[in-house]
């Protein structure tokens, strides 16, 4: 392979146009948005290698009753929406037995082993090192017995974490009114400006020559037709297109399960919380807490629909309210987002080649976790385009598993 088209400018497509770029490969990246706005861009930055459990899960199944938004959870399954969520909620559910469940921690264990070495080489590869922060995070609990059942669901492993320590709970506790009990999460991490994170694996990919081009594009032939009628061939084309990967590679005969899984988050100045500070997962609220360079960010919700679909304002609200009752010291205007997460039945991403077509790859499907595999997923799918073998197996990861 010696050329390639990247379809989609998240941080997936983004990253690993990057990595076929820096092998050698003339590859050009096609994205209908001049910037990378996706899910991973509002999230909360973290790198958070101890998410391998798949939310596909009789554990998830259980609890989805007293997760619902309307019984103040962070789960919303909107009537106008049960269409396109109760196919997928079938799928789910069929995902969910111990067998697949146990099979998909193993897979994604092995993505998540090797995330965070994957962000240190990509930062240096961009010239920012300085935007990974590797101070863990917390899990703040707000009574003593949803602190009890939180720790009954803490992992034994693939990370390390402690009871916060007297002088961390003082912090803690400095900055929101509500922090009863908390945990320190040793081995995570957080990217710090997430806009400054683009704006290098832009410049990095340029400057070894990629090129990046503005349209909606769609698979034809061995190569892709934008929306100008402009026709591209190339050697390789990967679809990491996030929740509209599914309908660019339809016309190959692929029938993806795909799901917009949307959140929100609101953001604001906040000097008087420390920019060294790591992030707080609020438990009891489901919301997650970052300071950014740019600001301090409250992110939640789990909306299950389609990415087009207009935004729901009580989202927005609720973050409000929660973020008021911790006491969050937000300053000024309060900027609002969502995005939505491109999320399989599974709780698996897709990683591998077509089957349908020999030049055709994908790297999408990476649910809460894209930012946190984004490095690891661009180096591996590079591998595969140019030849070479994967750092593991991604059997687990091949699109033919839904049939």
């Amino acid at each position: 392979m010696t050329t390639a088209i990247v379809i989609g400018g998240g941080v997936i497509g983004s990253a690993a146009a990057l990595a076929l770029q820096q092998r050698g490969i003339a590859t050009r990246l096609v994205d209908p948005d001049p910037e990378w706005r996706g899910a991973s861009r509002g999230n909360a930055g973290l790198i958070a290698i101890n998410e391998c459990d798949p939310l596909a899960s009789l554990a998830t199944l259980r609890a989805m009753p007293g997760m619902l938004f309307s019984r103040g959870g962070p789960v919303c399954l909107p009537w106008r929406e049960i269409g396109t969520w109760l196919p997928f909620g079938l799928r789910l559910i069929a995902a969910s037995g111990p067998a697949r469940f146990a099979a998909g921690r193993r897979a994604l264990g092995a993505l998540l082993s090797e995330a965070l070495p994957a962000w240190r080489r990509l930062t240096a590869e961009v010239a920012v090192p300085e935007l990974l922060r590797e101070r863990g995070h917390y899990i703040v609990w707000e009574s003593a017995e949803t602190a009890r059942k939180g720790r009954s669901a803490l992992p034994a492993d693939p990370v390390t974490f402690h009871d916060a320590t007297p002088d961390e709970l003082t912090t803690i506790r400095s900055l929101v009114r509500t922090a009863t009990q908390a945990v320190r999460f040793e081995d995570t991490a957080q990217i710090v400006d997430l806009d400054r994170l683009a704006e290098a694996m832009a410049a990095r990919f340029a400057a070894l020559g990629g090129a990046r081009l503005r349209g909606r594009a769609r698979l034809d032939g061995r190569g892709i037709r934008l929306e100008t009628g402009e026709w591209l061939e190339a050697d390789a084309v990967l679809v990491a297109a996030g929740p509209a990967s599914g309908e660019v590679l339809r016309p190959l005969g692929h029938r993806v399960p795909i799901i917009a899984e949307r959140g929100y988050h609101i953001q604001a100045a906040a000097p008087a919380w420390p920019e060294d500070m790591p992030s707080i997962l609020f438990e009891d609220r489901s919301m997650f807490v970052t300071r950014f360079r740019t600001g301090l960010r409250a992110t939640s919700f789990v909306e299950f629909g389609r990415a087009e679909s207009p935004p729901d304002p009580r989202k927005w609200a609720r973050l409000r309210r929660h973020a008021a009752d911790v006491g969050l010291p937000f300053e000024g205007p309060v900027a609002e987002w969502m995005g939505a997460r491109p999320t399989l039945p599974d709780y698996l991403p897709a990683i591998g080649r077509s089957t349908r077509a020999d030049n055709v790859f994908y790297a999408f499907g990476h649910q809460h976790l894209g930012l946190t595999l984004a490095a690891m997923t661009g180096e591996t799918i590079a591998a595969v385009v140019a030849g070479e073998p994967p750092a593991l197996d991604l059997a687990p990861f091949d699109l033919d598993r839904f049939g």
